[in-house]
């Protein structure tokens, strides 16, 4: 089965609709999507839902999650992964590394 993505409300919704017309099998939800916690939820909270619903998270949040992520882990949890985006990159390359990454990596890899 192929890696799950969610992303958090900061990144550009154009993101998900381009991934999504080049890969309709792959799956890649927003915040805020029906089935996902909603905007405004607290990061804490979202590293949780990602953890029990099996998710990657892609994310553009530098700062304060690497900290939730540290208290995440220091409480025995995990998380399935965790992709920031590099700013360096297009649009159409990121959707291209995050398309290798779906299709390629191991399920229990990231």
């Amino acid at each position: 089965m192929a890696i799950k993505f969610i992303l958090d409300e900061n990144v550009d919704p154009v993101y998900q609709t381009q991934f999504l017309q080049k890969n309709p099998e792959l799956v890649m939800w927003a915040i805020g999507d029906p089935g996902t916690p909603p905007k405004s939820t607290l990061d804490p909270e979202i590293l949780c839902w990602c953890e029990a619903e099996n998710f990657v998270l892609v994310t553009n949040n530098r700062k304060s999650m690497p900290v939730h992520l540290a208290d995440h882990i220091a409480q025995g949890r995990h998380v399935p992964g965790i992709l920031i985006l590099n700013a360096n990159l297009t649009i159409g390359e990121t959707i291209e590394e995050l398309t290798l990454i779906a299709e390629a990596a191991f399920e229990e890899e990231y």
